[in-house]
């Protein structure tokens, strides 16, 4: 995939609110959620952000909006006319099956409709929906999830946490390490949870009490929601997987600690990890990050293994990473009670919107 006219740094839209110099939703970026106008019965449906609005597509599409009207023809148009449709359905989960023909599409058209001059304005701007008044559904049915650590950073402190004498395991440089988690307790951000209640040991105790936990914190992480999947026992090649990965979230993973090392050996955690997960309403597809896309720092590392062992080299990871930074402000009790502005989460360096929790 290369940056396309979607990308080009000089576009503007109709939207004046998306042109606001470090905005986290310009016409470069469009990302997808599921929305509905908060304390409505109305349907969840798909929505596009533009600057500080929401494109309702179902809405785009009752009022006549197709993708051949934004000059796109033939086997692309038809693909994009069904991404439009599967996304205006109550999630993302059918134009995520689509495939990266139908949502480059649907994205080349949604960008054409949204430029400054864009004879589809007349129509579309009776279908947008201010943020602010919006309620948010997760953005996809989630069946599955696996927590990966993609840090060697991250997986030497949380590891100090819980082994201290040996934080990194030696299996960490060779492999990627993952678990599956449990998708019951994923919520959108803005949800609230009760503190989990589950046996840890005190320092110096020989036996664990019950009570709810004292060290309860969160990892700051990005999400990935896979689109076209694979049948059973078939494999998906590396050099392929982007072509699977339909776009990027903020995501929060909730961890009570103390009852995770009381509890984590030999299996894994239970009770410290199945309370909470919760994620961005937006997803940020893969090729609005494009431009931000770098060369990996560990290729190095890459070919270091291959001449040593029988891992084969991969040249598809050499570029298989953007540049991002993950920023996070939690409030104290005492900020809250004071009326301060509530915590947040964000990337910068490429765009995306805000995670509130």
């Amino acid at each position: 995939m290369s940056p396309n006219e979607t990308h080009d740094p000089a576009l503007a839209s109709w939207v004046d609110s998306a042109n606001a110099p470090g905005g986290d939703f310009p016409i470069q970026n469009l990302p997808f959620a599921a929305f509905r106008r908060a304390g409505s019965a109305e349907r969840f449906r798909g929505g596009v952000a533009i600057g500080d609005r929401i494109l309702d597509l179902a809405a785009a599409l009752k009022a006549g909006f197709t993708c051949g009207a934004a000059g796109l023809r033939s086997a692309a148009g038809a693909a994009a006319e069904h991404a439009l449709a599967a996304a205006a359905g109550p999630a993302l989960n059918e134009l995520m099956a689509a495939g990266p023909a139908a949502w480059s599409g649907l994205r080349v058209a949604l960008s054409r409709a949204l430029r400054r001059g864009a004879r589809e304005r007349t129509a579309l701007e009776q279908c947008l929906v201010p943020q602010r008044q919006a309620e948010y559904a997760l953005p996809a049915r989630i069946g599955d999830y696996t927590d990966f650590y993609t840090s060697i950073h991250h997986a030497t402190a949380v590891g100090r946490l819980l082994r201290p004498d040996n934080p990194l395991p030696p299996n960490y440089k060779w492999m990627p390490l993952a678990y599956h988690g449990r998708c019951s307790s994923i919520a959108v951000s803005g949800q609230a949870f009760r503190r989990p209640i589950g046996p840890r040991l005190a320092h110096g105790a020989v036996a664990p009490t019950v009570g709810p936990s004292e060290r309860l914190d969160y990892e700051l992480e990005l999400g990935a929601l896979v689109g076209p999947g694979n049948a059973p026992g078939s494999r998906i090649d590396i050099a392929d997987a982007e072509s699977h990965l339909f776009g990027l979230c903020l995501l929060n993973d909730w961890s009570a600690r103390d009852l995770q090392a009381w509890e984590y050996q030999p299996l894994g955690p239970f009770l410290a990890k199945n309370f909470a997960t919760t994620i961005s309403p937006w997803v940020v597809t893969l090729e609005a990050l494009e431009p931000y896309r770098l060369e990996w720092s560990g290729r190095r590392a890459i070919r270091s293994l291959s001449r040593i062992s029988t891992l084969p080299p991969c040249a598809a990871a050499e570029r298989s990473t953007f540049g991002s930074r993950l920023t996070s402000s939690p409030n104290r009790c005492g900020a809250r009670a004071a009326g301060l502005a509530g915590s947040r989460g964000r990337a910068t360096g490429m765009p995306t919107g805000p995670s509130r929790r």
